[in-house]
């Protein structure tokens, strides 16, 4: 078996599981997410519990995942998933406008992103960008969309990066350091 898959999910205190034929509604107090169930997996609760089990073999790699996705919607209707990103380079900002953020990123334009919804997203300090919500799915994406409105230039580091991620800095040419 699956080591993750085997692994009973626990159910917090406020937070409600139902198995449906479609998938696994989870409540709690930060909103209700439903997980679709992959086919040949099934789920039930025992004890305070949820646990995943399998029909058979073939459905080994479906096995962990859909145990995953079931603990992740847990912990998103409880905590919450949160990324953030910090903008680097002179003039770069961002600031929250009605249903948008409004970045400048040194081009000719601002660029708006609309926020989807069941997601927050907080700027601080103009240049420190917080993206919050329950689904940790969403919430990675819509991080990764905003990272790719400028990701960081490996010669100057300018763009925008995760919090805490290590960029390497390339040299620029050795043509334009050397004197000859």
């Amino acid at each position: 078996m699956s080591r993750v898959g085997r692994k009973p999910i626990p159910i917090p205190p406020g937070v409600t599981v139902q198995v449906t034929d479609t998938g696994v509604d989870v409540q709690g107090p930060k909103g209700n997410l439903l997980v679709p169930i992959p086919p040949g997996i099934r789920f039930e609760v025992k004890d305070g519990q949820v646990l995943a089990q399998r029909a058979n073999d073939l459905q080994k790699a479906r096995h962990g995942l859909a145990r995953a996705l079931v603990n992740n919607a847990v912990v998103g209707v409880t905590k919450g998933f949160q990324k953030e990103l910090d903008i680097a380079g002179v003039g770069y900002k961002a600031e929250v406008k009605g249903n948008a953020v409004v970045f400048n990123l040194g081009y000719s334009h601002t660029i708006d992103f609309p926020i989807p919804r069941g997601i927050t997203v907080t700027v601080e300090k103009q240049t420190h960008v917080v993206v919050a919500g329950n689904d940790r799915q969403l919430v990675g994406q819509v991080a990764a969309n905003i990272r790719g409105l400028h990701p960081p230039d490996p010669y100057k580091q300018k763009g925008i990066h995760y919090t805490g991620e290590t960029l390497k800095k390339k040299a620029g040419k050795a043509a334009a350091t050397a004197k000859t």
